[in-house]
């Protein structure tokens, strides 16, 4: 570990309390990077260059990426402790990003939470994507079809990320409400399963190196060999039902968006406020219409469907009708 010296961040005497906000923006972020880049030597076997950090920025991200909504206040101390960085340099990271505006203070002097600069960061990072762009009014033709809210969803890492949605306006769904930025457990729900459907067992073991995942209800998956077994289920019939297995009076119908190479960009889901969808003279039609609309972003994103293309095959279906 580098020493606090090597940070290349002068020593500074104690400022009184609240000095932070009076450091100008400029002076805020040459103190988070201004740091001797380090090389970090690639591995022997592959090794054909070198990759430079820059550890007080490094340090600080770090540190945004440790607050979480089950953990959304974290004081110096314990974000020390977990980044490995003494309390000194973990405090004057936290003032930088203060200063910054990407974390304010709660419960006086001691604690930190995410502040607006983050909120920012996030929408630009999601209106850049030409996926929320094109599938927003997607969702909305599919909400209108329906009268049932939509959602667009992507994976990052073991969490899924709701990108874009179209809120029902029926009075009676009204009730079930899922905000842009929601994240949930990539294991735990269908749309997570969706998302990892490219995925081979090597690589989901790699993303849960863990012997038992963490259970919600006795439907989540324990293993992730269970877990494999459910993304393949869901990967050869082009879509996931769920039905309340990951929230009460709750269930989904998720569908794999894939973009120009083939691979799933995105998960494209109807949400029903109940605790089952019916018999399959109600499923069917749902489960037709999501798989249509995914196949439709699918294709605005430049993708080309193969003749074996699950998601596909169910679009092009019709419904039986209800005798």
């Amino acid at each position: 570990m580098a020493k606090e010296e090597q940070t290349g961040v002068r020593r500074r005497q104690a400022k009184p309390r609240g000095a932070a906000a009076s450091v100008s923006q400029n002076e805020a972020a040459q103190s988070l990077a201004q740091s001797e880049a380090l090389p970090v030597a690639a591995d022997d076997d592959s090794a054909s260059g070198s990759t430079y950090l820059v550890p007080g920025l490094e340090r600080g991200l770090r540190i945004l990426a440790e607050f979480s909504a089950r953990e959304p206040v974290l004081g110096a101390p314990e974000l020390s402790k977990r980044i490995g960085i003494p309390r000194t340099t973990t405090f004057r990271l936290l003032q930088t990003l203060e200063a910054l505006g990407f974390l304010e203070r709660v419960n006086g002097d001691r604690y930190f939470r995410l502040s607006v600069a983050v909120l920012r960061l996030g929408f630009e990072y999601l209106s850049s994507l030409e996926l929320t762009d094109v599938g927003t009014p997607i969702l909305e033709r599919l909400r209108d079809a329906t009268g049932l809210s939509t959602h667009l969803l992507i994976r990052d890492q073991r969490d899924v990320v709701f990108v874009a949605k179209a809120q029902t306006h029926e009075p009676m769904f009204s009730s079930v409400k899922v905000h842009v930025g929601t994240r949930l457990p990539a294991h735990a729900t269908v749309h997570g399963q969706v998302l990892m459907g490219d995925l081979s067992f090597e690589e989901l073991r790699q993303l849960y190196p863990e012997p038992q995942l963490e259970r919600f209800t006795e439907r989540t998956p324990a293993t992730v060999e269970e877990l494999y077994g459910r993304v393949r289920e869901s990967a050869a019939l082009g879509y996931a039902v769920s039905e309340a297995s990951f929230e009460r009076g709750i269930s989904v119908v998720s569908a794999p968006v894939r973009d120009q190479s083939g691979k799933i960009a995105a998960a494209l889901t109807i949400t029903i406020p109940r605790s089952d969808i019916g018999e399959s003279a109600e499923r069917e039609p749902l489960v037709i219409s999501v798989c249509q609309a995914a196949l439709e972003l699918s294709e605005r994103l430049s993708y080309r469907p193969r003749s074996d293309d699950p998601t596909a095959m169910q679009a092009r279906r019709r419904p039986v009708p209800a005798h």
